[in-house]
């Protein structure tokens, strides 16, 4: 859950509560995606030494959970819980607001029960949990109403907010393959370089790989290889940006030839170090290099 965190980062608990059905979740996974430990409805008692152990862990600095209507009447302490934690560890306090004719609709779209249950409509279950509720909406420190928000705002909003960090970049794998395994499943990004001449019918560069300096200057001496990483350097420098606001946390762009093993390692090296300079965490991989 998270990422490993730099040891002199200071440690922070976030506590998402609010609504049923006004984005807990989602504001949960974003978190979960930019470096925080996230734990999904932590009993109230454990919450105390949930926070120690954020606070004195080598291993975990960030850490979010979520508190809501699901824990019932034990929700009363939780004021006295905060006041105690928040005096051990920083700690914010998120509340996710709707109106309730958002909520109603959000219930009877995706036809999941309310947390209350019972008889009762939808309408009076969410009016009723609202009342709870009260108490631990006037201690947030940021209250987002979510009415007007889609999946993708939300998660820009808190990331805005909450992801200033190493572990908030895009990741971005560069990886090469060969059309003749399979393209990657995990792709986000493909492209076709079967178009470049082919060192593999040249017999000193046969056995070597796209790494080997010689085989990288016989693909680079072609006028076409250099216009296409031209134009697939900057197409991806135009689209990385686009892809941080939506709250993309992973990036998996794949490169592929026949065998992947010279035109395909070459540019996915290529890619790598360009992306690399623009400043973006980027890891490179040939999954086909040593098939033959």
């Amino acid at each position: 859950m998270g990422e490993k965190p730099k040891r002199d980062q200071q440690p922070e608990l976030v506590i998402i509560t609010g609504l049923s059905g006004s984005g807990k979740g989602t504001v949960l996974k974003t978190l979960e995606d930019h470096g925080y430990y996230s734990v999904d409805n932590l009993p109230l008692g454990l919450i105390p030494k949930f926070a120690e152990l954020t606070r004195d862990s080598p291993n975990i600095r960030r850490a979010a959970l979520v508190v809501d209507i699901r824990e019932r009447e034990q929700l009363q302490q939780f004021p006295e819980v905060f006041a105690k934690i928040r005096r051990s560890i920083s700690t914010r306090l998120i509340f996710l607001d709707a109106d309730d004719d958002s909520l109603v609709r959000r219930y009877s779209e995706t036809r999941r029960p309310h947390p209350l249950g019972g008889d009762r409509s939808v309408l009076r279950n969410v009016r009723s949990e609202r009342r709870t509720l009260e108490p631990i909406r006037a201690l947030a420190d940021h209250v987002i109403n979510t009415t007007e928000l889609n999946v993708h705002q939300l998660r820009k909003r808190i990331i805005e907010n909450f992801g200033a960090s190493e572990e908030a970049k895009l990741r971005v794998y560069v990886m090469s393959f060969g059309f003749r395994h399979g393209v990657p499943p995990e792709s986000d990004l493909v492209f076709d370089v079967r178009f470049l001449p082919n060192p593999n019918y040249i017999p000193e560069f046969k056995n070597l790989t796209g790494k080997n300096a010689g085989v990288a200057r016989y693909i680079r001496s072609f006028p076409q290889t250099v216009e296409f990483m031209e134009r697939i350097s900057s197409l991806l420098l135009y689209l990385m940006p686009h892809y941080t606001a939506e709250g993309k946390s992973y990036l998996t762009i794949s490169i592929g030839c026949t065998g992947g093993q010279h035109r395909s390692v070459m540019m996915a090296e290529d890619i790598n170090k360009r992306l690399a300079k623009a400043g973006y965490a980027t890891k490179v991989a040939h999954r086909d290099i040593e098939k033959h």
